[in-house]
């Protein structure tokens, strides 16, 4: 089942013992910080790994003017980038020596290719994103919320777990790269 941001903030109201939410305009303690909290916390921890399902990949726009100093060409990024993984050129999507700078993205190249992870609705979040996602939203309105320090420690060790289980799987849905180019392979086989 897919939650509203709303909802994954309801459901991180719970795991603390306070009531949830129905609208961040509620008018509540809960409602405003669930508010001030939820995009930052999200945004942290969709840009702490490379996801499957936030990572895109898209061809940049060069600038007019290039950068004063150590690059040729300076591209703008995407409005929903997050974090860069990997930036290439000519069919490729890694491969070239960059520096983001600003919102641009430095390089000698004159076309790329950046592959990023995206600022992606929460519709599209797997359920193991969102068990991570409430348990850290959990941990992030405890002290707030309840004042209770030592619960807030052990909320967020829990939230670090959850996040671990969740990088976990989501590295599984990926082919894994084997040895392409090893010499001790190669002289075992012959």
């Amino acid at each position: 089942m897919a939650y509203s941001a709303v909802g994954l903030c309801a459901r991180a109201l719970l795991k603390i013992g306070a009531n949830p939410i129905t609208s961040f305009q509620d008018g509540t303690a809960e409602a405003e910080l669930a508010a001030a909290l939820y995009a930052p916390t999200r945004d942290a921890l969709l840009a702490a790994h490379g996801w499957s399902f936030a990572t895109r990949q898209v061809p940049l726009v060069r600038r007019a003017d290039p950068p004063p100093a150590d690059f040729a060409h300076g591209f703008a990024l995407p409005d929903d980038f997050l974090r860069a993984l990997s930036l290439g050129s000519g069919g490729r999507g890694r491969g070239l020596a960059y520096r983001i700078q600003g919102r641009d993205v430095l390089a000698d190249a004159d076309a790329v290719t950046l592959t990023y992870v995206a600022r992606v609705a929460e519709g599209s979040f797997p359920a193991f994103f969102d068990a991570a996602l409430i348990a850290r939203l959990a941990a992030e309105f405890c002290v707030p919320l309840t004042e209770n320090n030592s619960r807030a420690e052990t909320l967020l060790k829990s939230a670090e777990t959850d996040f671990r289980r969740a990088r976990l799987t989501d590295a599984s849905q990926d082919s894994q790269e084997g040895f392409s180019d090893f010499t001790l392979i190669e002289a075992r086989l012959s």
